[in-house]
């Protein structure tokens, strides 16, 4: 009788339909994901409820955010700042929670203040310090990952494991910004060994903070695994996995 009401009613909503069906599939996405967290999860002997699922909405249109957080999305994360600053203010009706995790250049420190809730990649002391100035204009704080370059690859921003003792000593002296934990990319390789020894050394550079100082490191956060890899870094300890493409679908060739 359901599925007769909805024929019934279909062709007086079209456009609801469309967001409606964009919002099934998302929300098939997100279960999906976390079916795999929890899989995850469980081989590793841990608790799915300690990882958190980031969607990354990046390229993804505003209009089909909407969907998305009709789906049940509450965060998301961003890798380009112009591009989330103009989802915020296009979205800001909603109760949305705003993650940057893309590499963050000094002078949009501003906009990052502005409306940012998280920022995952920090990697320098400079733009600690243009993001505290410009956040006591603001009246606001902010939450950051250190990320750390544990592929040792060119082309993977964040700082060398080697320099991230000094930055994590440095951050205790901000008022603005709250160091929750440490982020890292792996290295895109077919060999899972390799994968894995990107995440496992960012949880040992996490316990080693830990070790030379109790609040270097907040709780003690690893943001690291992505769509294609978050079992591994679940395995390794990660608690907060960015997914994007296992959520949204397949993003278009620029």
């Amino acid at each position: 009788m359901g599925l007769m009401d909805s024929t019934t009613q279909q062709p007086h909503r079209t456009h609801d339909s469309s967001a409606e069906e964009q919002a099934r599939e998302i929300a098939a996405g997100l279960e999906g994901a976390r079916e795999r967290i929890a899989a995850a999860a469980r081989e590793a002997g841990r608790d799915p409820e300690g990882i958190r699922l980031l969607p990354v909405s990046k390229t993804v249109p505003a209009e089909r955010l909407r969907a998305a957080v009709a789906a049940g999305c509450r965060e998301l994360g961003e890798n380009k700042v112009q591009e989330a600053a103009g989802k915020a203010a296009e979205l800001a009706d909603l109760e949305l929670r705003w993650s940057v995790i893309g590499h963050l250049q000094r002078n949009k420190a501003k906009d990052v203040a502005a409306f940012a809730h998280e920022l995952q990649s920090l990697d320098s002391l400079r733009t600690a310090e243009a993001l505290e100035r410009r956040l006591q204009g603001e009246g606001r704080s902010l939450e950051v990952m250190v990320q750390v370059n544990t592929s040792g690859e060119e082309s993977k921003s964040g700082l060398g494991p080697e320099q991230l003792p000094e930055l994590l000593s440095e951050l205790e002296q901000f008022e603005t910004l709250r160091v929750t934990g440490l982020m890292t990319i792996a290295m895109d390789s077919e060999d899972e060994q390799r994968v894995r020894g990107c995440f496992r050394l960012l949880r040992q550079l996490r316990d080693r903070a830990r070790e030379d100082g109790p609040g270097f490191v907040g709780d003690g956060e690893l943001s690291m695994g992505m769509s294609g890899d978050l079992e591994l870094a679940i395995a390794e300890g990660a608690t907060c996995v960015r997914a994007g493409r296992a959520i949204f679908g397949q993003r278009p060739r620029p």
